[in-house]
């Protein structure tokens, strides 16, 4: 009996019918593997260390100083940016997006010009009354720069952090022309673009004139001096209104808290001017490459100062970015009779040029010369170009438009 309940002996499968054993999975590396793998042989410090110089690279490369403008005469920077207040030099300012108001004129697009040059954005609003698309056409397909035909009489909402405000026609053949128009874009354009930098919190910058002093009776003409101006005369649409213009920026500092600067340019020249614009040094050029007698008003000693117009916008952005208001003169104290400047431009371009006199305008002006010792204390910025130098700059550039017409 007990050996009938005495189980069967069991028999160990032979290995040809054993199951085939399952093939292991691999082990997915969790969170610890991972984290040990960063840790080990100081790979994290290295990945930080990569992470620290890419980014130092990038914050750093807007600031970093490129090389300078080959376009003018000597090849030296506009102006040295360790004149800017905590800015050391070869670094530039932070990109910033700035409208410039008659942009696409004679000063104006020199302006865009080294604006772009540093970095920034830039929104030309022009009415191309005096200013001209040609002399901005080469920014079209620069994406930092935008350019709207509008007149400031008008307003306009932009978003920007500078305002350069140069609209208004500044020669008096122009400003003479429509006297109502010119005293309005000087009124009622200055108090919309203030307007626009109040609601928006923009620093203004107002180009002004040497013509505040009108015929001066101090010489040479310092910023403390009130000026000697005709309230009625042929001239006053432009000298009243950039002197009015002059007051609502400084009333809108006061009373809005509006950052602003204020300029007074004094005769400035250089390519891109337009040809017939009455100013002298574009008359004097202009004639004499069309073979035709150079206009002296007249007796021809009346005196004018004469900048090119890189020393000219180098004194307005160092303006711009500087923590001083103004008004400051922008000029070169150089100072020549119409009939020395005559003199330069027949050696210039043709030592057979002739002279002819003619009556004097109203209200020329006598004598007009900078005193710009505020400028040179303040902003470290004083003129670098003489006039030998930059005047065969604008002389070849009138030479190929008027080949051109």
């Amino acid at each position: 009996m007990k050996q009938l309940h005495k189980s069967s002996p069991t028999h160990a499968p032979s290995s040809a019918h054993a199951p085939a054993p399952k093939a292991a999975k691999p082990a997915r590396p969790g969170p610890r593997s991972w984290i040990g793998y960063v840790l080990r042989e100081q790979r994290l410090l290295f990945v930080l260390l990569g992470a620290l110089i890419a980014s130092t690279f990038f914050l750093l490369r807007p600031y970093l100083s490129l090389s300078p403008s080959s376009h003018l005469p000597d090849a030296r920077p506009l102006f040295s940016f360790a004149a800017r207040s905590g800015v050391p030099a070869g670094f530039r300012p932070p990109p910033r997006r700035v409208v410039v108001t008659g942009g696409a004129g004679f000063v104006g697009s020199h302006l865009v010009d080294r604006l772009l040059e540093q970095g920034d954005s830039v929104i030309v609003v022009d009415n191309f009354f005096t200013g001209r698309k040609e002399n901005v056409a080469h920014h079209l397909r620069n994406p930092r720069f935008e350019l709207l035909r509008h007149d400031v009489v008008e307003p306009i909402l932009l978003e920007v952090d500078r305002i350069y405000h140069l609209a208004c026609p500044a020669s008096p053949v122009h400003y003479k022309y429509n006297p109502i128009k010119t005293i309005k874009t000087n009124v009622m354009g200055t108090l919309n673009m203030l307007g626009l930098a109040k609601r928006i919190g923009a620093r203004f910058l107002l180009t002004s004139t040497s013509e505040v002093y009108g015929d001066p009776l101090e010489h040479p003409q310092k910023e403390s001096y009130w000026g000697h101006v005709n309230p009625i005369g042929v001239r006053s649409c432009y000298d009243e209104g950039k002197r009015t213009a002059e007051t609502l920026t400084m009333d809108y500092h006061r009373g809005g808290g509006v950052e602003v600067r204020i300029a007074r340019i004094f005769n400035t020249y250089g390519p891109r001017m337009c040809l017939d614009d009455g100013r002298v040094v574009s008359n004097f050029v202009a004639q004499a490459l069309r073979r035709q007698p150079m206009t002296v008003y007249g007796d021809g000693k009346q005196t004018r100062s004469f900048q090119y117009v890189s020393d000219l916008v180098a004194g307005l952005m160092a303006l711009m970015e500087s923590d001083h208001i103004g008004p400051f003169n922008l000029g070169n104290p150089g100072e020549f009779t119409m009939l020395e400047l005559a003199q330069v431009v027949k050696e210039t371009i043709d030592p057979m040029a002739t002279i002819e006199f003619k009556p004097n305008t109203a209200d020329d002006p006598h004598m007009r010369k900078p005193d710009i010792t505020k400028a040179k204390q303040l902003l470290h910025w004083e003129p670098k170009v003489s006039l030998k130098e930059g005047l065969p700059l604008m002389v070849n550039d009138f030479r190929q438009r008027i080949s051109d017409e």
